[in-house]
């Protein structure tokens, strides 16, 4: 039974401990963004095939996404620390292997094992995190901090890898990761401790791999139907995967020691919660993939200006995950919750008076207002996942958060990415199935490149305002379901022994 320690302050060494966990929730969320803008060059010198060239992109995703349960649980169950040393290690390991790929098959290989580093940091890093600060209050702002960087992350990755894409080779945007992964594995040891669950049970094999298994399956089976338009083989995989998940939820029902636990849904504070980690994530992957393209194809800005006006909007998010801690401490977490929802329908809305001749303005002005949104989203979901079980369930919980989060983006570009596509075929010039393609193609007349331009931005316009009404509606349910204050567990903990009624 592992002695668990509790400060009614955090001390110095527990500031530094953040800092140093801090470093690899850095590298996964930069991974994804620094990618995008490295493709062009991996293509040029590794020319890989379409379906290579989609896998070198999704392979990671469908790592992360499909083991963040299993590692979360196996981290309570062996010790988070020793986990999160694994996982930097593997990372550190695979975007060495990735720098120097000879082949795109090899490239594929290296960033499959980064997926699954990547599975072990978000929960075991949020778990260890939970130790250093056992004070709530203290905890809220220490996970505050950690989703700030998680969201930083994505604003820096194109810029950083921007940079260094104009001075070096497209490795570089994997070597990147080498300092901060030797930096962290030489200092947590000393400011990090142990933690595990006190009576972790044993590892239920078959719960670990369906819920791997199906999880892959079904990400794998939304990306092809975004990708490709509907196919039996996506469809076999898609139900397949469902069954599996189906087949592991009626399980969990009868372990003593779940790999999750359902009962926390319980709490319509925590479940409102995990929605709110997979809605907005899903509609921030899909604005942020068709606004880059957007700002890129349509109006023809370079990269790097393009990734330039995202940082006010990043900004703003950075500080909201920051804030959000002590102003839930005041308003509650249903106020915060519903706000979230309402300011990014408002953010996504700003999108529309977007055109092909201009939008620069509305689109920064878009991401400043929904960047509050997605901040509180941020912090209030990681807290929440937190808050709502016992310290020795925190990996599990973190991991459930992540889940939503990693499901949220591949849902966001599957299914309004697959939207506005269906919007581009219907209304454009159908030359090819993207802008991208039609504006490559030769002898194209400025009359058929406008008419293509015009199709994406009402393609866009068209998932903007689907994903503003569907954060509406949350906000509603928000509004209607929860009552103002923090969860059961929180409550709970702040008045263990409330009066008899």
């Amino acid at each position: 039974m592992t002695t668990q320690h509790v400060h009614s302050s955090p001390g110095l060494r527990a500031w530094l401990g953040l800092t140093v966990i801090l470093g690899p929730v850095l590298l996964v969320s930069m991974d994804g963004s620094i990618l995008f803008l490295a493709m062009p060059r991996i293509s040029q010198d590794l020319t890989p095939t379409a379906g290579q060239a989609l896998w070198i992109l999704d392979v990671y995703g469908f790592a992360v996404g499909s083991l963040l349960i299993a590692f979360g649980n196996l981290g309570d169950r062996y010790g988070r620390l020793k986990l999160l040393m694994i996982g930097t290690t593997v990372f550190g390991i695979g975007s060495a292997a990735a720098a120097f790929a000879p082949s795109a098959e090899l490239l594929i290989v290296a960033r499959a094992l980064m997926g699954v580093a990547g599975a072990t940091l978000l929960p075991s890093a949020l778990a260890v995190l939970s130790e250093l600060f056992t004070d709530p209050r203290r905890r809220a702002q220490a996970i505050g901090i950690f989703a700030a960087a998680f969201a930083a992350g994505f604003a820096i990755g194109p810029i950083a890898g921007g940079v260094l894409l104009e001075r070096f080779w497209w490795g570089s945007v994997f070597l990147i990761n080498l300092p901060v992964t030797a930096l962290f594995l030489i200092f947590a040891p000393a400011l990090l401790r142990e933690v595990r669950a006190t009576s972790p049970g044993r590892i239920d094999v078959p719960s670990v791999v369906t819920s791997a298994v199906g999880l892959l399956l079904v990400i794998y089976a939304v990306k092809r139907v975004a990708a490709d338009g509907p196919s039996g083989g996506a469809a076999v995989a898609g139900v397949a995967g469902l069954v599996l998940l189906a087949w592991f939820a009626r399980r969990q029902r009868h372990l003593a020691h779940p790999l999750m636990d359902f009962s926390l849904f319980r709490d319509r504070v925590f479940t409102l919660a995990i929605v709110t980690g997979l809605v907005p994530l899903a509609a921030w992957s899909a604005s942020a993939y068709l606004a880059g393209v957007y700002l890129q194809s349509v109006l023809g800005l370079p990269v790097l200006n393009a990734a330039l006006l995202a940082v006010p909007g990043a900004a703003v998010l950075t500080v909201t995950c920051v804030v959000t801690p002590h102003v839930v401490d005041r308003i509650g977490k249903r106020a915060a919750l519903v706000a979230c929802h309402f300011s990014i329908a408002a953010g996504l809305l700003l999108l529309l008076p977007t055109a092909i001749t201009g939008g620069i303005g509305w689109y920064v002005a878009s991401t400043v207002v929904a960047g509050v949104g997605y901040g509180i989203c941020f912090s209030v979901v990681a807290d929440t996942a937190v808050d709502a079980v016992p310290v020795e369930r925190a990996g599990s919980a973190g991991a459930i958060a992540e889940t939503s989060n990693e499901i949220g983006n591949a849902l966001g570009i599957a299914l309004l990415g697959s939207l506005a596509a269906l919007v581009f075929r219907l209304q454009g010039p159908d030359l090819a199935p993207t802008l991208d393609e039609t504006l490559q193609l030769p002898d194209l007349t400025p009359v058929l490149a406008a008419e293509a331009k015009t199709a994406f931005v009402t393609g866009l316009h068209a998932a903007a305002a689907a994903a503003a009404v569907l954060h509406v509606v949350l906000g509603a349910l928000a509004l209607r379901w929860l009552r103002n204050g923090g969860s059961r567990a929180h409550r709970q903990q702040e008045n263990p022994n409330p009066p008899a009624q």
